[in-house]
C-alpha cells in the first residue's frame, strides 16, 4: 500500500514539472496575397517613354510644283530650291564664260529636267532636253518627245550637260541674235529662245519667266553683272523692261484665277487679255505671266 502511494506521488511530480516548461512555437511566413475585389481590373505596369514632340512645320507648307518638261514631273517647291542651290554656281560660271544669263540657264534646267527629277535627267544626266542632232558622237538614249523614241544626248554627269548647253547655244547661228540682247533681260532671252526654235511649246517663254520670278533666279544675273537685285513679289502687278526698254505691266496667275477674273481686276476685256498674250483660248496655268497693260 505504501509503495503504491509512493509511486503515485512520483508520477504527479513528473507531470507537474513538464507542464511548467515554456512552449516554443515556430510559424512559417507566407507571402501576403492581394484579394481582388469582384469587378476590378488590375492596371498593367507601364514604362513611360519620352515622347518626340517634333512635328512637321506648318508655317511653310510644301507646295507642289508641276513641271511640264520633256516628261511631266511633279515635285515640291523645296526640290526646285534645292536644285537651284546645287547648280547656281555652274550657271553663274557659264554666264561669265559664254554670256548666257544665269537665270535663263537655271530656268531651262528646271523646266527641261523637272528640277533634276525627270526621266532624261535621271537616265542620261540630260538637263536641257538637247537631242542628238547629226553632230553628236557621244552616248545617247531614246525618249518620247515630239515624236516616239527620239534620240537624246547622254552625259556622264550634270555638269557636262550644263557645259554642252552653253556650247549648243553659242555654236549655232540661229541663236546668234540672243547674244545681242542685254544680259540682264531674261524676258527677252526667254522669248528669243522660243523664236529661235529651241522649243515648240508656245508657252515656253512664259514658263521660263515664271520660274525666274517665282524663285528669284535673276538675283544670280545681278551677282555676275554687279547690279542691284530687286526681288519680285508675287500676286502683284510688276513693272519690267523688254528688249526695247519700254515698261510693261505683268500679272502672275494664281490658284483660282480665270481670264475673266483677271480682266475684271485690271479693267480690261477677256479678248484684250487674249490678244495681248497671244492666247488661242481661255486656258491659263498657275504661275503663267500675263501682260495686263
Amino acid at each position: 500500500m505504501f509503495k503504491k502511494a509512493l509511486l503515485l506521488l512520483v508520477l504527479f511530480s513528473l507531470i507537474a514539472c513538464h507542464s511548467t516548461q515554456p512552449v516554443v512555437r515556430t510559424t512559417k511566413k507566407y507571402p501576403t496575397r492581394t484579394v481582388r475585389q469582384p469587378g476590378t481590373v488590375k492596371k498593367p505596369t507601364t514604362t513611360r517613354v519620352a515622347e518626340n514632340n517634333s512635328k512637321p512645320q506648318t508655317s511653310n507648307p510644301r507646295t507642289t510644283e508641276v513641271i511640264e518638261s520633256t516628261s511631266k514631273t511633279i515635285v515640291y517647291s523645296d526640290v526646285v530650291n534645292s536644285y537651284v542651290g546645287q547648280y547656281k554656281d555652274i550657271a553663274m560660271s557659264n554666264m561669265k564664260s559664254f554670256g548666257i544669263p544665269a537665270s535663263i540657264i537655271l530656268a531651262q534646267g528646271i523646266l527641261e529636267s523637272g528640277a533634276g527629277k525627270g526621266d532624261l535627267a535621271l537616265s542620261a544626266n540630260n538637263h536641257f532636253g538637247i537631242k542628238c542632232h547629226t553632230d553628236w558622237a557621244g552616248e545617247s538614249v531614246k525618249h518620247d518627245d515630239d515624236s516616239d523614241q527620239e534620240c537624246f544626248r547622254k552625259y556622264k554627269d550634270p555638269s557636262e550637260s550644263y557645259k554642252d548647253h552653253a556650247l549648243f547655244l553659242t555654236s549655232r547661228s540661229r541663236y546668234a541674235g540672243l547674244f545681242n540682247l542685254p544680259k540682264g533681260d531674261y524676258e527677252a532671252w526667254a522669248k528669243g529662245l522660243r523664236a529661235a526654235g529651241y522649243a515648240t511649246d508656245p508657252k515656253y517663254p512664259q514658263k521660263l519667266i515664271s520660274y525666274i520670278e517665282r524663285y528669284n533666279l535673276h538675283q544670280y544675273d545681278s551677282q555676275v553683272l554687279g547690279t542691284n537685285y530687286v526681288p519680285i513679289e508675287s500676286n502683284k502687278t510688276i513693272s519690267v523692261s523688254n528688249s526695247q526698254g519700254s515698261g510693261i505691266g505683268y500679272y502672275e496667275v494664281q490658284k483660282g484665277d480665270t481670264l475673266y477674273s483677271i480682266s475684271k481686276k485690271f479693267s480690261i476685256t477677256v479678248d484684250e487679255l487674249r490678244r495681248k498674250n497671244d492666247l488661242a483660248d481661255n486656258a491659263i496655268s498657275i504661275g503663267q505671266r500675263l501682260k495686263v497693260q
